[in-house]
């Protein structure tokens, strides 16, 4: 694809992936079964997230979220770990996904489904996952087998590509990852662990527009390896799973 067309193609799926890639986190049945393996939903978010990372120390895990307070990911980490193995869960957690999307993607065509995974695959096959350490790690883990389920689980590893390629460039950018939270999500400052908002630069918000840029420079290689056809199938199937889904 041309240029222009690799950077449309990144900005028209950026927003929708991020919410579908996220939308099985706390939802009832992830919280369920997360329950049956003695976590509750946060401690599973912690723990099944940062899980592709292996048997790290907190402060490794806390490196590769970003936007928490360390402690909050520390203190969550260790009880969650000593209930279940870190890998265990980051598995269980992924397949908690798909159950999601098996469960709200059962009226999509399933060759719509099939032809996204296929372009995802293409981007995430062709992806540096240098310094992308919970894109690496997703990326690794063993997908299902039927389209609906493999499609929200491929949204899930698209969103960590593009959630970790962020906190590189909003570093590039010259704010630290508590700044930019307290600018793109200020009323979440507390949910994070933060007692209050840091003080962030007068030019905070065009610092923030620049690290979004800098963010789709660095995914562009890996979106620029779709044909049309590919990325147009990428499109489609993120819009089809986003209206499924509501978000």
């Amino acid at each position: 694809m041309s240029e222009l067309d690799t950077i449309s193609t990144i900005t028209a799926i950026a927003g929708p992936t991020g919410n579908i890639g996220a939308s099985f986190y706390f939802h009832p049945a992830t919280v369920a079964a997360s329950k049956e393996m003695g976590l509750d939903g946060f401690k599973m978010y912690i723990l099944g997230r940062g899980g592709v990372l292996g048997d790290a120390p907190a402060s490794v895990v806390s490196a590769a979220f970003g936007y928490f307070n360390p402690a909050v990911i520390a203190g969550t980490w260790e009880k969650a770990k000593s209930i279940v193995a870190p890998l265990e869960a980051a598995q269980a957690y992924f397949d908690m996904c798909g159950a999601v999307g098996r469960d709200a993607f059962a009226d999509i065509d399933e060759s719509v489904l099939a032809d996204y995974v296929a372009a995802a695959d293409v981007v995430i096959s062709s992806a540096s996952p240098a310094g992308l350490a919970l894109f690496a790690g997703i990326a690794d883990l063993r997908c299902a087998e039927d389209a609906a389920a493999c499609a929200i689980q491929k949204a899930a590893v698209l969103r960590e590509l593009r959630g970790s390629a962020h906190l590189c460039a909003v570093l590039a950018c010259g704010l630290t990852d508590a700044q930019a939270h307290a600018i793109k999500r200020p009323g979440d400052v507390a949910m994070f662990g933060w007692e209050e908002a840091p003080a962030t630069p007068i030019d905070g918000n065009e610092r923030m527009e620049a690290a979004e840029a800098a963010t789709n420079v660095i995914l562009e290689p890996a979106f620029a390896a779709l044909s049309d056809e590919q990325a147009a199938a990428l499109i489609a199937g993120t819009n089809a799973m986003a209206a499924a889904l509501g978000v």
